[in-house]
C-alpha cells in the first residue's frame, strides 16, 4: 500500500513555458510541516521516497524523478544523509532553480512537481520535491526508461517495458518495438507489392531495403543502421503467417459454426485462424462463406412447403456488412488485453463478432456514438494500412454506420450493439 501523501496544496497547470518556470521558482514555501518532514525520513527510503544529502548529478537526479513519475509518483528531500540525520542544504534557493530545470528539460513529458523548502529553529534547511506522475510512461532526455522498487531505481527492460505499457497504455500497443524479429520475418512479397502500388512501374523499388523501408517510409521499426525492431503493427501487417502466430499469438482469431441460435447450441466446427491480416481477412470470409450465402442484393424470399425438410437453409447476410465486421474485428481489436480472444460465431439465424476491448470509460456512451461513425480508433497506423486498397484488401466505404444500415435494411432485424466486460460485441442477423 503506498504511503499517504502529505501535501494537500492545490496543483496549478501551467500553460506556457513562461509560467512554468515562473510556478516552480516562484510559488510559495513552507507548505509541509517540520513533524510531517521528520516523520517521513524516520520511515527511512522506500519504493515513494528518496532521500538525498546534496544535488549534485543532475542526471542522476533525472533519473530519480523518471523512476518515481513512472512508479505512482512519490518525493525526493534534500539535506538528508544515509543515517537519516538532517544536514540541511547550503543554498536552497539555487537547488529549487536546478530542480525545477531538470523537471522541464531533462525529463520528457515535463512534469510539473510541488517544491517545498522547509527551515528548522538550527538555521539548517531542506528541500522537498513532489512528484505525482500523472502522465506516465515518463523518460530521461537520452530515452532511457526507469522504475523504482524499494529503495532502488533502475531502468526498465525490454521485456518489462512492453508490458508495462500493455496496462498504462493500451493505444499504443501497435507501436511497441519487438527485438526478436528479423528482416527475415517478413513477407516480402506482400511488403513490396504494397509499396510497389505507390510508385511508379518504372522505378525498382527492390533497391530498398525492408529494414529501411520499415523504418523510413512506414514508420514502422525504430532502431539505426546496426539495429531493427519492426513494430507490432509491422508484425501484424507483414510479417509471415508462422512468424506470426509465434511472435504474437494472442492475434489469433477463433471462427466456429453452432447449430442453433445461441452459444449453448451444438458445435459443428472449430478453427483457430492465424497469421498476418491480410491472410486472416481471406481464411475468416472463406470460413463464413462455407455456411453462409454473402450477397450484394436481398433475395427473394421463397415459399415453404409442408413437403420440403425441415432443415434450415443457410443464412443470407449483406456481403460488405459481412466484410466491414470482420475488418473491424481485426484492426480495433485491443491485443493489449491478453486473456480475452477474437471471437467469431455463426448461428442459424445470426453471426456474432467478439472482440477484446476495455469497457472502462467506453460504454455506455462510446457504444452508442459509434453508431454515427464517432470511433475511437485503438490502432491507427494498422488501420490506415489495412484500408488502404493497396494492401490487397477490398474494404468497403462506410465503416460501421453503413454495416449497421445495409445489414438491418437487407435483413428486416437491428444489429445489437454491447459492450461488457471488457469485450465489445456485434451481433448481424441473416435473412
Amino acid at each position: 500500500m503506498a504511503r499517504r501523501k502529505f501535501r494537500h496544496s492545490p496543483r496549478f497547470e501551467p500553460q506556457d513555458e513562461r509560467s512554468f518556470h515562473e510556478y516552480l521558482v516562484n510559488q510559495p514555501t513552507q507548505i509541509t510541516t517540520r513533524s510531517e518532514l521528520l516523520r517521513l525520513i524516520r520511515g527511512g527510503e522506500d519504493t515513494y521516497l528518496e532521500l538525498k544529502v546534496k544535488l549534485s548529478n543532475s542526471e542522476r537526479i533525472a533519473q530519480g524523478i523518471v523512476a518515481l513519475a513512472n512508479t505512482a509518483g512519490g518525493t525526493i528531500i534534500f539535506g538528508v544523509n544515509d543515517q537519516l540525520r538532517i544536514e540541511g542544504v547550503s543554498n536552497p534557493e539555487w537547488v529549487l532553480e536546478e530542480l525545477g530545470r531538470i523537471c522541464r528539460e531533462e525529463v520528457v513529458p515535463p512534469i510539473v512537481p510541488i517544491l517545498d523548502t522547509i527551515a528548522f529553529d538550527s538555521g539548517k534547511r531542506v528541500v522537498a520535491l513532489d512528484i505525482a506522475g500523472k502522465h506516465p510512461p515518463y523518460r530521461t532526455r537520452d530515452g532511457r526508461f526507469y522504475l523504482r522498487y524499494g529503495a532502488e531505481k533502475r531502468e526498465a527492460t525490454r521485456a518489462e517495458l512492453s508490458a508495462w505499457l500493455d496496462e498504462i497504455r493500451p493505444l499504443g500497443f501497435e507501436n511497441i518495438p519487438l527485438s526478436n524479429v528479423a528482416v527475415t520475418d517478413f513477407d516480402d512479397g506482400l511488403l513490396w507489392s504494397f509499396a510497389n502500388a505507390f510508385e511508379d512501374s518504372s522505378l525498382n523499388t527492390y533497391l530498398y531495403q525492408t529494414s529501411d523501408f520499415l523504418r523510413k517510409d512506414l514508420m514502422l521499426a525504430v532502431g539505426n543502421v546496426d539495429e531493427f525492431f519492426p513494430t507490432v503493427a509491422a508484425v501484424l501487417l507483414f510479417a509471415k503467417n508462422d512468424r506470426v502466430a509465434e511472435l504474437l499469438p494472442r492475434s489469433s482469431v477463433t471462427v466456429a459454426r453452432f447449430s442453433g441460435e445461441n452459444g449453448g447450441a451444438q458445435l459443428i466446427e472449430k478453427t483457430e485462424i492465424k497469421g498476418n491480416l491480410h491472410t486472416q481477412y481471406e481464411l475468416i470470409m472463406a470460413f463464413i462463406k462455407r455456411y453462409c450465402d454473402l450477397l450484394k442484393d436481398r433475395p427473394k424470399k421463397r415459399l415453404t412447403l409442408v413437403t420440403d425438410d425441415v432443415v434450415r437453409e443457410r443464412g443470407s447476410y449483406h456481403y460488405y456488412s459481412i466484410a466491414e465486421a470482420v475488418i473491424n474485428a481485426l484492426i480495433h481489436r485491443d491485443l493489449a488485453l491478453r486473456d480475452i480472444p477474437t471471437r467469431i460465431s455463426i448461428y442459424d439465424n445470426a453471426i456474432e463478432f467478439i472482440n477484446p476491448r476495455r469497457t472502462a470509460g467506453f460504454a455506455p456512451g462510446a457504444s452508442r456514438a459509434i453508431r454515427y461513425g464517432i470511433t475511437q480508433r485503438l490502432n491507427p497506423q494498422i488501420t490506415a494500412i489495412f484500408t488502404r486498397r493497396e494492401y490487397g484488401i477490398q474494404a468497403p466505404h462506410g465503416g460501421l454506420p453503413m454495416l449497421l444500415k445495409q445489414s438491418q435494411r437487407f435483413s428486416g432485424k437491428r444489429p445489437e450493439i454491447y459492450a461488457t466486460n471488457d469485450e465489445f460485441k456485434l451481433k448481424l442477423y441473416g435473412f
